[in-house]
């Protein structure tokens, strides 16, 4: 039985943290998979703030943050763009608007509130 508590979304989201840069340093990987890792991290997040709120809160939570992330990077304001220049805000706010990253952002949030809803049900039992 397996019971998350609010240092293992913690840790989950470092972990996710280590994946998605390990995935831009590996030749072959796709990068849809580094946005989709982002979205699992951003759920974890969400998890760890929002620790007493239901899971599907935290999964519409965090595709409306990583949906606005994404939709942000239409916006070409001068102050958007020095910030962008910054390779760690780079990673977190992106370079430029793919359709693409939304589908990865489903698939990523998806996966993780499966995942801790397989956990939380696993507790239960």
């Amino acid at each position: 039985m397996i019971k998350l508590k609010r240092a293992h979304y913690l840790v989950l989201m470092c972990a996710t943290i280590a994946l998605g840069l390990l995935s831009r340093k590996i030749t072959g990987i796709p990068l849809s998979w580094g946005d989709g890792l982002y979205a699992v991290m951003i759920y974890w997040l969400c998890r760890f703030i929002f620790f007493q709120r239901s899971l599907s809160f935290c999964l519409v939570s965090s595709l409306a943050f990583c949906f606005t992330i994404e939709f942000l990077q239409l916006v070409q304001h001068p102050l958007l763009i020095s910030v962008r220049n910054h390779p760690l805000l780079r990673l977190l706010l992106g370079q430029g608007f793919l359709w693409s990253d939304l589908i990865a952002y489903i698939a990523g949030s998806a996966i993780a509130f499966l995942l801790d809803r397989s956990f939380h049900r696993s507790k239960k039992k």
